[in-house]
């Protein structure tokens, strides 16, 4: 339904172009905008109107036009003056808000379909009927983006996306309090690398309008308009999976999230099995936060002794030192690249459980 404001705006603006007052009813003949605060509607009458056949009507001091949308009667607009010319704006103010009417109608009904698309709320018939009514194509290359917003700016981050996306055939619009879906439709040799550029784009726009840097995590490309479905599940995983594993990140790919994927879909039972294997007794809570900074930054250099040791600034004994200590409570050698692999698994599985709990908690 078009808003009241919407509504105040176009009168204003007519009024400002034929100098003459309106205002628009509900069907009851209550007042919903106007241009003028000096004379009242006789709602009773312009309700009688409302239920007739009649398209037009004149009552004192006011002439009454039927909006339609479609065929079906929305509106009641009233036109100060009985004259001739009166009569002519009425119908000229009428097509104008009608031709408003049916635009906004469009964007809410493109909405609610995309959003009963990525639901899997809707037939293929029905994906059919309503896109073709809708002038959505049905074959076109497509992916789904989720932006993930950190402060409350929801309106102003769409309008600044659907600035970037003036396509019509591309959609945007809120998921959440917290998140706005984008379904973008592609050009036919749109790349991986083209994927991300739009990711980084809609970042970089954010940040500079609204000061809002928000995580994007988007799906794979489809090339038919029920499969975007598919595409959004694929970006709500990405963006799951990139808050356990990948924090340091603000855009993730669901091409891009390697074992993440896999253990982000592994039942908690096997989780906790896998961790009282390797671990045994000892618990990642057990180990400080040097412990756990230096095995972090041995693994973001391969394994390499002599440069962690260097970024750590400390000696590469101290290092071999804390890897020794590693070694003798989990009984892994870092050092070793199958004892390292395991290792790094079970950190990753580690993440995994203590992001569930936290869910489970709240």
């Amino acid at each position: 339904m078009i808003s009241n404001q919407i509504l105040q705006k176009t009168l204003d603006e007519i009024k400002t172009i034929v100098n003459e007052d309106l205002a628009i009813l509900d069907l009851n003949g209550q007042v919903a905008v106007r241009t003028f605060r000096d004379k009242d509607i006789d709602g009773k009458k312009v309700a009688d109107f409302a239920k007739s056949t009649r398209e037009y009507k004149e009552i004192p001091d006011f002439q009454l036009f039927k909006i339609k949308d479609d065929t079906q009667d929305e509106y009641i607009l009233a036109v100060r003056g009985n004259s001739s010319s009166t009569e002519l704006i009425g119908r000229m103010a009428k097509y104008q808000i009608e031709t408003l009417v049916a635009a906004y109608k469009e964007k809410f009904d493109r909405d609610n379909f995309i959003k009963s698309l990525l639901m899997d709320n809707l037939l293929l018939i029905d994906i059919f009927d309503r896109s073709k009514k809708l002038h959505v194509e049905l074959e076109a290359k497509r992916v789904a983006y989720l932006v993930e917003l950190q402060k409350k700016n929801q309106d102003d981050a769409i309008g600044t996306i659907k600035n970037l996306f003036t396509d019509s055939q591309d959609f945007v619009t809120a998921l959440d309090k917290k998140t706005i879906v984008v379904i973008k439709q592609l050009e036919a040799k749109t790349t991986e690398a083209d994927l991300e550029k739009i990711a980084k784009k809609m970042v970089s726009a954010l940040k500079s309008d609204i000061g809002e840097e928000p995580i994007i995590a988007y799906g794979m490309t489809v090339e038919d308009l029920k499969d975007v479905s598919k595409s959004f599940k694929e970006a709500k995983m990405a963006q799951e999976v990139g808050k356990i594993f990948f924090q340091d990140r603000n855009v993730n790919s669901y091409n891009s999230l390697g074992i993440g994927r896999l253990i982000y879909q592994l039942p908690m039972p096997l989780c906790k099995l896998f961790i009282s294997e390797i671990f045994r007794n000892v618990s990642l809570k057990d180990f400080d936060e040097e412990t756990i900074e230096t095995i972090n930054k041995f693994f973001e250099n391969s394994l390499n002794v002599s440069e962690t040791s260097r970024q750590l600034f400390i000696h590469r004994n101290t290092l071999v030192y804390r890897l020794d200590k590693i070694q003798k409570i989990t009984g892994l050698d870092l050092r070793v690249f199958d004892d390292a692999i395991t290792f790094k698994i079970a950190l990753m599985v580690s993440s995994y459980m203590q992001y569930v709990e936290s869910l489970d908690f709240k």
